[in-house]
């Protein structure tokens, strides 16, 4: 590591900060940024089309999830944390969720930890293979370098998750948008929930695999 060209990178020594999460709000003190998905943004995201778009005409502007955060320094070195809030529902059968990513550079991790609600962290593989991994109140969650990776809301309540990652990491959404969603979903079964293969979902072929690993 070298620390003069970090240093040069950043310009000064950032001073350190102290911030505090509410857990059923997600608010986060001092956060710096802040975005919002409705449900009318969240379109192709959900197999039951026709109930999806009569969602959109009962409540389009309704915020499905909203995320806050702080970024010090885009600079190799630093972090980027922050939370998500989500609410509860489902589309058919299917439950909220966020849109989706892999990071941009995708040899970054991120964690999570449940703050409050229940939900699950649905990964996926360049290759496909997919995990699901229960966020609980309380509960970290490692998710490794070069793995998509979505949170769904399973829960009656909203989901609150705080987050961390490597502050160059980036996001791109575009990968499950190619493949035609991720290679599972997440959808009620009875009390409970199960995975589900996408029907919609197209196997990223040889060279898209090896252009995520490069």
């Amino acid at each position: 590591f070298n620390f003069l060209q970090y240093k040069k990178e950043v310009s000064v020594i950032a001073n350190p900060t102290s911030h505090r999460i509410d857990p059923l709000s997600g608010e986060l003190t001092g956060a710096t940024g802040h975005y919002s998905k409705k449900l009318s943004d969240m379109t192709g995201l959900y197999a039951d089309e026709i109930s999806f778009s009569q969602a959109v005409e009962r409540g389009g502007d309704a915020i499905i999830y909203k995320v806050s955060d702080v970024r010090p320094n885009a600079a190799h070195g630093d972090l980027i944390f922050g939370t998500t809030f989500m609410e509860p529902g489902r589309i058919g059968n299917e439950f909220f969720m966020t849109r989706g990513h892999i990071h941009a550079k995708a040899n970054r991790p991120e964690t999570y930890y449940g703050e409050s609600g229940e939900g699950l962290m649905l990964l996926e593989s360049p290759e496909g293979t997919t995990r699901v991994l229960e966020v609980l109140p309380r509960q970290m969650i490692y998710v490794p370098p070069f793995w998509i990776h979505r949170s769904v809301n399973i829960g009656s309540v909203p989901l609150v998750l705080s987050f961390c990652y490597p502050s160059d990491s980036g996001q791109d959404y575009s990968i499950i948008e190619r493949s035609g969603g991720m290679a599972s979903r997440i959808v009620a079964d009875g009390s409970g929930w199960k995975e589900v293969r996408n029907s919609s979902y197209s196997p990223r072929g040889p060279l898209e695999i090896a252009r995520v690993y490069e």
